[in-house]
């Protein structure tokens, strides 16, 4: 008798173990399908200097690939960005070399290295397709 109750003891030990990993992959799997990935990051940023930042003047340098780069000037102090276009090309022009020299930036105040000169809602690109 004192056998069977052992073995029932060991048993019920072994499935409430075999239950609790279950469950523990599971929610870890569950918390990295859920995490933003980087495309999703970066567009929420954009969304956010979008949405909050505050507007600069910009000269832009040139383009590489998906990427462009451009400087600006905020309280004297210059800065030299990128911006990655990838997820934006509908938004660009056809003649890329055309939008070279003057436009616009948003950018993070409390952070003025943070910017942007394109996004979903919004274009500092002179000669860029204007989202309406």
């Amino acid at each position: 008798m004192a056998n069977l109750v052992s073995s029932g003891g060991t048993m019920l030990a072994v499935v409430s173990g075999v239950t609790t990993a279950a469950l523990g992959a599971w929610g870890v799997r569950k918390y990295l399908k859920s995490r933003p990935n980087e495309a999703e990051l970066e567009r929420r940023r954009r969304r956010d200097l979008f949405a909050r930042g505050k507007m600069g003047d910009a000269n832009l340098l040139e383009y590489r690939e998906h990427v462009v780069f451009y400087n600006y000037d905020i309280a004297g102090v210059e800065y030299t960005a990128c911006q990655d276009l990838s997820d934006l090309q509908s938004l660009i022009p056809s003649d890329r070399w055309s939008a070279i020299g003057p436009a616009s930036i948003k950018y993070d105040p409390r952070n003025p290295a943070n910017s942007i000169v394109l996004c979903e809602e919004w274009s500092g690109l002179r000669t860029a397709h204007r989202v309406e």
